[in-house]
């Protein structure tokens, strides 16, 4: 597939069978006027962003891929892949947000081919195409993550590489991920994380492999703002990566 940020394709599903939280999709529309803000209310997807892509870079190069970025939002990431050689497929519904993403990387002169579509669609309509499969803060957004991961395993190619971000469900997530970063510091849009929906390591693995994925790493990611400290370390507890092969 050719990326084309100046000829986006554009799909539709019935509003009934998709796996969305419409409350979810409006708070990104309201807010998608911000995304690309480095001090805004998105300010720590750009503050993480670099250490995603470090993760990433860990098992699979990134130049000449074929990666898909599910749940792409405003594009921090997939114009960042873009950027480093890649051809990028971005897919999301909420379509103010994805405006904000196609309007940004033509700004940019960054190719990425942005495409309003579920995650379900795309992998029954792409199966098996793509070299990476990149769905990072999007599964805690969701009604069925595993159907999110389902779609993932199916439209990478066999060996090809999936990597997962999200948060773990635990007293010290709801403290540091919901009350101070939403509540007390305004980090994130306050109202952008259910505690409910945070998912914990076990169960994303076994979600992951049941969709016939293996687990070959994993990583935290420290988001400290008070002490000024950002980067990768070994623990789970709070937001975490995980790198999968599909068998």
């Amino acid at each position: 597939m050719t990326p084309d940020h100046t000829h986006p394709q554009s799909h539709s599903t019935p509003d009934s069978n998709l796996n969305a939280d419409p409350q979810e999709l409006a708070n990104f529309n309201r807010l998608s006027s911000t995304w690309w803000d480095q001090q805004g209310e998105f300010a720590a997807l750009h503050k993480i962003n670099p250490f995603r892509l470090e993760f990433i870079q860990r098992w699979q190069p990134i130049t000449e891929q074929s990666i898909l970025d599910i749940g792409c939002g405003g594009g921090i990431l997939a114009e960042s892949l873009a950027r480093l050689g890649a051809q990028v497929t971005g897919i999301d519904l909420a379509q103010e947000v994805l405006s904000v993403a196609r309007l940004h990387a033509l700004d940019q002169e960054v190719s990425v081919n942005y495409q309003k579509i579920s995650a379900e669609d795309y992998a029954q309509q792409n199966a098996g195409q793509h070299d990476l499969i990149t769905c990072m803060e999007m599964l805690e957004h969701v009604p069925d993550p595993q159907a999110i991961i389902q779609a993932a395993a199916d439209a990478v190619k066999p060996g090809g590489w999936v990597f997962f971000s999200t948060l773990n469900r635990n007293y010290k997530a709801y403290l540091l991920a919901i009350f101070a970063a939403e509540k007390v510091l305004n980090l994130v849009p306050n109202g952008t994380h259910t505690y409910h929906k945070f998912i914990t390591p076990a169960e994303m693995d076994a979600m992951a492999r049941k969709a016939g994925l293996f687990l070959r790493d994993s990583a935290g990611i420290e988001f400290n703002p008070l002490l000024n400290r950002y980067g990768l370390n070994d623990k789970l507890d709070i937001n975490y990566l995980l790198a999968y092969q599909k068998g």
